[in-house]
């Protein structure tokens, strides 16, 4: 069994989109610390060219992960408004963490309806916030036998599989990307940074998928037919192939919404074929996630087995 000690540190670290910064140095800190045990020191790409996101090359790679780094949360508006980034789903009284000018935060989530019958989200804090300061649901990480349950999951557990991968990947190319959360903006320009280089033409896509009635707990890591968008079959027949002769446990999702830095690649100019390769979770984008240790682990086996033999 893994352990899971370095995913509770990325669960702790503010990221929501627009607001990467911190974890994208905690990744860049990691990967200098750790890397020299990896079976191959990638090349790093980072800096203002690249905002915050980060690319790692491996060898002659074919193939890039792309896990993107942000969450959902809210950014603090006029008259103590919350606006959300993304799509969070937290209830009345749920707390909130961030930084302003004048130190840390710490805040409860009000919700009201206007004369109108909207919905209107506030925060109830002891001082006024900075006006566009962003907040994230108050960090949370248990771990039981079967199940971790924290915040962010989504897509921490992307983030961590990808870090996993890194340890053993002799070729390849590893995406941490920014702002899938809300809207996404950041992939194309990586595909164009990492085509010019490299010459890649598929991608997998690490990120946290939910459990539903056909996908389910325990059951493996799940491999998307198709979303909002659909990658084409060719590829994701290969992907399956490969996932079963692995013996990892899978499962196959259908569905008709949702998004994924699958569909900016799709939609970006380049050819470039992906597929969808994440565990579910329940509770998505509320203040606390729930997700199955096995589902983890088969995410981490199946990229494994992917990025062998693609």
């Amino acid at each position: 069994m893994n352990d899971f000690s370095l995913l509770k540190e990325l669960c702790s670290i503010h990221a929501p989109s627009g607001n990467e910064y911190a974890l994208t140095q905690f990744i860049i800190s990691y990967i200098e610390k750790e890397s020299f045990t990896w079976k191959r020191k990638p090349k790093i790409y980072y800096g203002s060219r690249l905002q915050d996101c980060i690319i790692l090359a491996f060898g002659c790679p074919k193939t890039a992960i792309y896990a993107h780094i942000d969450s959902v949360g809210y950014t603090a508006g006029h008259h103590k408004k919350l606006i959300p980034i993304g799509s969070p789903r937290a209830r009345k009284g749920t707390e909130l963490v961030g930084k302003d000018s004048r130190g840390d935060i710490l805040c409860t989530l009000d919700a009201t309806k206007n004369a109108d019958d909207k919905l209107v989200l506030s925060y109830n804090c002891e001082r006024e916030i900075d006006l566009g300061t962003s907040l994230t649901f108050k960090p949370h990480f248990e771990e039981t036998e079967t199940h971790i349950s924290a915040n962010q999951i989504d897509n921490r557990v992307g983030v961590w599989t990808a870090l996993k991968i890194a340890e053993k990947l002799r070729n390849g190319i590893i995406v941490f990307s920014c702002y899938e959360e809300h809207g996404g903006g950041t992939v194309p320009f990586l595909q164009r940074f990492i085509n010019k280089r490299y010459r890649i033409k598929q991608a997998l896509i690490a990120d946290i998928t939910w459990v539903t009635e056909d996908v389910l707990d325990g059951k493996g890591c799940a491999i998307s037919a198709r979303d909002s968008l659909i990658p084409r079959k060719q590829y994701v027949d290969r992907i399956i192939d490969i996932a079963r002769r692995s013996g990892v446990p899978y499962q196959i999702e259908v569905e008709q919404s949702g998004g994924s830095d699958g569909s900016s690649l799709q939609l970006s100019s380049y050819a470039i074929d992906w597929c969808f390769v994440g565990a579910p979770q329940y509770n998505p984008h509320e203040p606390i996630e729930k997700i199955n240790k096995s589902d983890i682990n088969s995410m981490l086996n199946l990229y494994s087995a992917l990025m062998k033999e693609l």
